[in-house]
């Protein structure tokens, strides 16, 4: 029960962590007294060359001064393309060509927001942020445009998402898997498989996510009440989550064993 209570706790922390990483998301977006606006054709000018009053780049259309950092920006430097400019569809394509280096993340996935939001979070902590570039982000006014908005909900959705996903990992952590050519596939669950900690093991299953080409292997527990029922119910069948409609057994593999291997 202490168990179950914990984990409970920690699903209820990791919502309330989504839900704060939200609203500083809705901070950073507003305007600050001192910042900067740059058009375009200004931040082009640092970039970190002789000369060139600074070196800063741009991500979500906050500038950044990354001067300490200039080993990593300045010319001839790895990341020299990001340099007087806002490339924050790079921080997630890894195109660093010219045609990559662009501001557009329109078409990006959930995840790829997730990670420009990571993005954010290492300039805010590691660099001075000294403005904002007008175009695509920020209108002349240093006011959010439709675009920025848009990033903000795909954001604070993929947030939601990935609280869903880990609840969804509690209930149905992910096998251990091993494969070779001589032994072929062996599947098996253990109280820390799939990097969840728990009090039970569970037995492998076919787990069945709709979009999803193939089933998961998951670990499923075998006692106690489903997990959609609150522990201390009293009327079930003592199967724990066996019943799940979208689990299915490996064939050839005792319902009830821990491991399951298949040869190659």
């Amino acid at each position: 029960m202490l168990k179950v209570r914990e984990r409970e706790l920690l699903l209820s922390l990791a919502a309330a962590a989504a839900a704060v990483v939200a609203a500083w998301l809705m901070g950073w977006w507003s305007p600050r007294a001192g910042f900067r606006l740059f058009l375009p054709e200004e931040l082009a000018r640092y970039r970190g060359g002789p000369g060139d009053p600074g070196l800063y780049l741009a991500l979500l259309g906050r500038v950044y001064d990354v001067s300490s950092g200039r080993r990593h920006y300045e010319p001839g430097a790895h990341y020299s393309g990001f340099a007087g400019r806002d490339a924050s569809r790079a921080f997630v394509t890894g195109d660093y060509t010219e045609a990559g280096l662009v501001d557009d993340v329109s078409d990006l996935s959930f995840s790829d927001m997730l990670t420009l939001q990571t993005w954010l979070s290492f300039y805010e902590k590691n660099y001075e942020l000294v403005g904002k570039v007008v175009g695509r982000f920020y209108e002349e006014d240093g006011l959010p445009t439709p675009a920025l908005t848009l990033v903000e909900a795909m954001i604070s959705k993929g947030l939601e998402a990935s609280d869903q996903e880990m609840r969804a990992k509690q209930t149905f952590p992910p096998c251990n898997t091993e494969w070779s050519s001589a032994r072929g596939t062996r599947f098996w669950c253990s109280p820390q498989s799939g990097g969840v900690s728990r009090d039970w093991t569970g037995v492998p299953r076919k787990l069945y996510k709709p979009g999803a080409k193939e089933p998961q292997c998951v670990c499923v527990r075998t006692t106690g009440p489903p997990s959609d029922q609150t522990p201390d119910t009293t009327m079930h069948r003592n199967r724990g989550d066996l019943d799940h409609p979208s689990l299915g057994e490996y064939k050839g593999c005792p319902p009830l064993a821990v491991a399951c291997s298949f040869p190659p």
